[in-house]
């Protein structure tokens, strides 16, 4: 039998599930906070639902299959289509704009680098039916907040944002047709992870002519908003993002905020603002990713919907909190550690374990009979605040020794007192 993970997969040991836990938690507060329900969707959907998207990297990446029905399915690999399908199943009922998030896992059968797996937990946030910049204001003021507080700031990281109406004109600038944008940007959206020389060859067999490639790239080199919308001479596509780093200055939050016109996002359906969070230096593989896709929800049939919101896996973050040492030094979360030293104590430390929990403590039995030094640094290793000591000599006075692991102090208890809640008047 073969006992490691499937290839690209996790599994999560006490101590790793700790840490997920906490990045959960803050995913979720901050989320709440402002504003956010949390939904989830079953981990199968129909595969047509990734499918309609044609040109997107992510059809290829389908973890899919035929159901004992013949039925096509397929593991889901990113929430995004399944909200889509929920808001038009139910769109009728409910009151716009909504303000969802989930953390679903997520499975995509890629090849594996760094920061990047077959499964991963993704915590997405969306605003649906609210048109206009104030939308990803409130997208992007969610993620900062998301990593205020993992002690991260703007010296730590960066929104990088460009907008797909700004790199549609710079596509009709240089002559490719609106046809081709689609895919053309698919493309584009790989241009830090192929050679220039591959990256000519793919537009090329694109149909883009072999004198509009080179202007093209120099045109996604520009690394000024102002700069580049004198180049192109339309002030029209760059009006949205200049509103939204406006109401990022005035919300305080404009240090996180920059330009960057090669952010491009391989996804299809964006319309909009797209996003990438980064260390400033974009020494990682992207944060977290996302932008505007008004268009998603027609193209299953539905009507045109605004909406915006981002993906934020569980990998990447994990592993920048690990470079700039700020990960979580986390301990499993105990009260109380009842020790008994004989093993007919047992129903007695069931008993004051039973007692402890009602008055809300987290309480563990230590029923190992182990020498009195290995079974408190076992408590100690746990990080555990009482230990509850059965001694037979106290109690057959009907007392108990409670143990402070911080000051390492001890005093008698009686047996009584403590299940009426004396540990915590303490």
């Amino acid at each position: 039998m073969e006992l490691q993970a499937v290839k690209g997969t996790r599994d999560f040991y006490p101590e790793q599930m700790r840490v997920r836990n906490w990045l959960f938690s803050i995913w979720r507060e901050v989320s709440e906070c402002s504003g956010f329900e949390e939904y989830d969707a079953c981990v199968l959907e129909h595969e047509d639902l990734y499918v309609r998207k044609a040109g997107d990297e992510i059809t290829q990446q389908l973890y899919n299959f035929q159901d004992k029905s013949g039925r096509k399915l397929s593991l889901r690999p990113e929430m995004t289509p399944s909200l889509a399908r929920m808001i038009l199943q139910h769109h009728r009922a409910l009151i716009f704009p909504v303000k969802w998030f989930s953390i679903p896992q997520c499975f995509r059968y890629e090849r594996m680098t760094k920061g990047r797996r077959r499964e991963h937990f993704q915590w997405n946030a969306d605003i649906i039916g609210q048109p206009g910049e104030i939308a990803e204001a409130e997208i992007l003021m969610l993620l900062i907040n998301a990593m205020q507080k993992m002690g991260l700031n703007a010296d730590d990281i960066t929104i990088f944002i460009n907008d797909r109406r700004i790199l549609n004109a710079v596509l009709e600038q240089v002559g490719i047709p609106e046809p081709h944008h689609a895919e053309v940007l698919v493309i584009l959206d790989k241009r830090d992870k192929i050679s220039p020389e591959a990256l000519a060859e793919l537009l090329r067999e694109q149909g883009i002519a072999a004198a509009a490639i080179p202007q093209l790239l120099e045109l996604l080199e520009c690394p000024d908003l102002k700069a580049l919308k004198s180049r192109l001479g339309n002030p029209e596509p760059f009006a949205g993002l200049e509103t939204l780093f406006g109401l990022l200055e005035a919300s305080g939050h404009g240090d996180f905020l920059k330009f960057d016109v090669s952010i491009v996002r391989g996804l299809s359906y964006y319309t909009g603002p797209v996003f990438e969070m980064n260390s400033p230096d974009k020494s990682q593989r992207a944060i977290c990713g996302g932008g505007r896709y008004d268009s998603l929800l027609s193209t299953y049939g539905g009507e045109t919907i605004p909406a915006v919101g981002f993906g934020f896996g569980d990998v990447v973050v994990l592993d920048v909190l690990e470079a700039k040492g700020k990960q979580p030094q986390l301990d499993q979360r105990l009260d109380v550690m009842v020790i008994p030293f004989e093993t007919d104590q047992a129903g007695t430390a069931l008993q004051v374990a039973s007692s402890l929990r009602k008055s809300g403590l987290r309480v563990d039995c230590n029923f190992s009979m182990r020498k009195m030094k290995k079974v408190l640094q076992q408590a100690d290793d746990a990080g555990v605040k009482q230990a509850v000591l059965l001694f037979p000599q106290e109690l057959e006075q009907g007392q108990v020794v409670v143990r402070n692991m911080a000051e390492r102090s001890q005093q008698n208890v009686a047996l009584a007192d403590l299940q009426s809640g004396w540990l915590t008047s303490q």
